[in-house]
């Protein structure tokens, strides 16, 4: 059947118009960027991007290593969530180690596509000009429903640490200094770091093993105003401090640091062996430190600060922090959950 010149024309003049008003459509629903975010950082280390309205009011928050920081200007513009942030953009004076620099505010443009985020850092230089860095991150899962802690089947116990080696273990960064051994039974680091910031030329400790639900059993002991700590699926750290730290609450001893407070402060002076006991499900943890429990199946909302990666989906190693201050472990025993 042939079609008249007059019929293209309306054919051609009504897909033009549907096109528009799908477009029109478009621009008008916008990707929502609501929710939480799993990043790799442009420099490979893992950051955690939560996107929220507070009474119409975009609040935005990025999690790396330290404390997590509230964005500045966060907005929406079309398809583009724009926000500035404060931070160092110099390259690390050592492996592992912090950018270098003053903080300075800088600008960053986000776009969606799918589940996948793309964010642009805009970065001034000293010559004047702007250097763009990019980097993505994938949108997690909401919280799945509370499991029955009075219903979990394990199976067989794990010795992570044989007492005799690092067998099985290696350090999350290997240009890191070593500072790990196996000592009269037990993991020592030895480190002549002692203040808490974030960040040293030590290394951590990770298991080659990964792991996903687990009962994970452990003894530390830091000297007095020591600080370590032990990730779990090398994302949620379980605070490894004495009783008496300067950090208490929310990032004290029985913490899962920044995220979940223990009910109360049931740690120990310096130089005494303490315990932990902590079972970990579907992002819910109970932990049992000292013999009292301190968190009981408390939701874990993401990954918290110097993770390995924020990607709760993901099963992952036991790791120990190095790269803070003279610390020991020993009897550490992990059994998966395995219904």
């Amino acid at each position: 059947m042939r079609l008249s010149l007059a019929s293209i024309l309306i054919s051609s003049i009504l897909m033009s118009s549907c096109n528009s008003t799908l477009k029109n459509k478009e621009e008008s629903n916008p990707p929502s960027f609501i929710g939480n975010w799993a990043l790799v950082m442009p420099d490979g280390e893992a950051g955690w991007l939560t996107v929220q309205n507070e009474e119409g009011a975009l609040k935005v928050e990025l999690w790396r290593v330290g404390a997590p920081h509230r964005t500045r200007d966060a907005s929406t513009e079309g398809s583009l969530l724009r926000f500035k942030r404060m931070c160092r953009i110099g390259k690390p004076k050592y492996p592992g180690g912090p950018p270098s620099g003053k903080r300075i505010l800088v600008p960053h443009r986000a776009s969606i596509k799918g589940d996948t985020i793309q964010i642009i850092m805009e970065c001034p230089l000293e010559n004047g000009s702007i250097e763009m860095r990019a980097f993505t991150g994938k949108r997690l899962p909401p919280l799945p429903p509370k499991p029955d802690f009075s219903d979990l089947t394990f199976g067989d116990p794990i010795a992570l640490f044989n007492g005799k080696d690092l067998n099985g273990w290696t350090l999350t960064n290997p240009d890191q200094l070593n500072g790990w051994k196996a000592l009269n039974g037990e993991l020592v680091n030895s480190t002549p770091k002692k203040s808490f910031d974030p960040y040293s030329q030590y290394g951590n400790l990770r298991t080659l093993q990964e792991f996903d639900n687990f009962n994970l059993k452990l003894e530390f002991k830091v000297p007095p105003g020591g600080n370590s700590g032990v990730y779990l699926k090398g994302r949620y750290e379980a605070q490894v401090l004495d009783r008496d730290s300067k950090m208490q609450g929310i990032q004290g001893v029985g913490a899962i640091f920044g995220r979940i407070q223990p009910s109360i402060n049931a740690g120990l002076p310096g130089d005494h062996w303490q315990s932990y006991d902590i079972t970990l499900v579907d992002r819910y943890v109970t932990v049992i430190l000292n013999g009292k429990k301190v968190i009981d199946q408390q939701p874990i909302v993401g990954m918290t600060k110097g993770a390995l990666n924020a990607d709760d989906t993901l099963p992952g190693p036991i790791y120990l922090q190095g790269d803070h201050t003279a610390v020991s472990y020993r009897n550490i025993l992990l059994t998966p959950v395995v219904n």
